[in-house]
């Protein structure tokens, strides 16, 4: 029989290596039938679930710290790489063998004494696991980079997209797909914050998994990810997708104008921004409205908190003398200003009833266009290829390489986005038809609510910067003028009375707008 003490160790990993070998549960009856059939003596059986690739497995270390005690002399396991297949822990072990520290392995599969020749066929066991993991990951990466050229996407699926677990591709999440595009659409105008972002997905349920808004940081990589424009970054290298673009490049480029133009560091302010900051501009000097915080105490303990909004103050030249106001009192005139340009119920059903009738129309071509644009684009592929090979033959640096494929590659989306957007000349405006008469005709739940952010955004979407506070009053500038859209509402209700309601509704003219020259 044999006196020393062992350690039975079974290890299964979760990576990819590993799921051909035995499970952790077969491992162990194998061993204990080994170890009655050997006559050793097991003091204790160790379970770990971790790869061996990397050191740092906590169970495993503190198996040979309790061997240098002299708890046991000796390990069972399955194979030797089970034990290690990295260099430090491989390294370890033998050491030990060589110390006598560790008088002995066993292996059901593997055949060990602690000999010279014993030892050095460990060691190249070791070597062969060494090897086949760092193979094994050469081999997925190369899998991942021809993945990426076919366009098609490894990772987890960005915001508005799922992964297909049938497929194994990446499709559009309808739902938010549309939100993540108003989004993109909203911090293109300039006149929002990248936490006023954070609050328009909240309030459409889109959250981290706390349930709390997502952070600036969140924010502003999804604004800048290639990926809602069709194009995914691999390895620092951009590559075009298969998936189903959801923003279109031109947004997408003016959005990286925005945040390259707000791109400052943060610092955390003393008051944090108010629900209205932003939106309001000073009559007298022209500066941004800010609020903050004050707290009334009073004698007898209790404590009042408002929102009080004023001018920054900051011209050098211009000593304003606008006074404050409180966040109900502006709240008040915000109200009425968001209800005058708000749809009737009626109206906005029997519009969308007119906008699906003219879905049904066909668009119209420019044949001559996009067979040239199209020409451009086929020219686009030659110079891509031309460029790959020229880095393969090593006649340009990789920096070079990607910088000039980047910018074919944006070349070529905007070129098939041009085509997209003149094929449905004449269609392309009933999507933004539909989604303006829906947020019109919810102005006035806007309105009746306590929501502030979302009276902010509906009042950006009207107004954009053209609100100043005037001792006290809040007003458009006097040369605003709204988009013709939103202009119609308030100039339709005023001839409610002058002519039939259907004229106002649909003109004679046509319900189509007309293109601008």
């Amino acid at each position: 029989m044999n006196n020393q003490k062992y350690f039975l160790y079974a290890r299964k990993s979760t990576d990819v290596e590993d799921k051909q070998v035995l499970s952790i549960e077969a491992q162990i009856v194998e061993l204990r039938t080994f170890a009655k059939k050997e006559g050793l003596t097991i003091i204790e059986e160790l379970v770990e679930k971790k790869s061996a690739k990397v050191p740092g497995r906590k169970i495993f270390n503190s198996m040979l710290d309790r061997i240098v005690k002299g708890e046991a002399q000796g390990i069972v396991s399955w194979h030797p790489d089970r034990l290690a297949r990295n260099s430090v822990d491989g390294g370890r072990i033998i050491y030990l063998l060589d110390t006598g520290q560790l008088a002995a392995l066993k292996f059901p599969q593997f055949w060990f004494e602690s000999t010279p020749q014993g030892k050095f066929m460990l060691n190249i066991a070791f070597g062969q696991s060494k090897y086949y993991i760092d193979s094994l990951s050469e081999n997925v990466k190369r899998g991942l980079r021809q993945k990426a050229r076919r366009g098609e996407y490894s990772g987890i699926a960005p915001l508005g997209y799922i992964n297909d677990l049938r497929t194994k591709t990446v499709v559009v999440d309808k739902h938010q797909a549309k939100i993540v595009r108003q989004a993109f659409e909203l911090y293109a105008q300039g006149n929002s914050r990248l936490e006023d972002i954070s609050s328009f997905l909240a309030q459409h349920n889109i959250t981290s998994r706390n349930g709390k808004p997502l952070k600036r940081d969140r924010i502003s990589f999804i604004l800048s990810n290639p990926f809602y424009v069709g194009l995914f970054s691999y390895a620092k290298e951009l590559y075009e997708g298969k998936h189903q673009p959801v923003i279109s490049k031109k947004i997408f480029d003016q959005v990286q104008v925005v945040l390259k133009q707000k791109s400052r560091p943060h610092y955390k302010t003393k008051n944090e921004p108010q629900p209205y900051c932003g939106l309001l501009r000073c009559s007298s000097c022209g500066f941004m409205i800010t609020g903050e915080n004050k707290v009334k105490h009073q004698k007898n303990g209790n404590e009042h908190h408002y929102v009080y909004y004023r001018c920054t103050k900051k011209s050098k030249i211009v000593k304003c003398e606008e006074p404050c106001i409180r966040q109900e009192a502006l709240d008040e005139q915000v109200v009425p200003l968001l209800q005058k340009f708000s749809l009737r119920s009626d109206w906005a059903n029997s519009l969308l009833n007119q906008l699906e009738q003219d879905t049904t129309k066909s668009a119209h071509t420019s044949v001559a266009f996009v067979q040239e644009t199209e020409n451009t684009i086929q020219a686009i592929q030659t110079k891509l290829q031309r460029l790959l090979d020229s880095y393969l033959e090593q006649d340009i640096d990789r920096e070079a390489y990607l910088e000039k494929k980047a910018g074919l590659l944006g070349e070529k989306k905007t070129l098939t986005e041009k085509i997209a957007r003149l094929e449905q000349k004449r269609t392309g405006w009933v999507e933004p038809m539909r989604e303006w008469i829906k947020a019109a005709a919810k102005l006035p739940k806007i309105a009746r609510e306590s929501d502030l952010i979302s009276k902010k955004v509906a009042a950006t979407e009207i107004f954009g910067s053209n609100l100043v506070l005037a001792f006290g009053k809040v007003r458009p500038v006097l040369s605003f003028r709204p988009q013709k859209h939103w202009f119609a509402v308030p100039s339709a209700k005023e001839k409610i009375r002058e002519i039939s309601e259907s004229c106002v509704v649909v003109p004679p003219t046509g319900f189509e707008p007309v293109l601008p020259h």
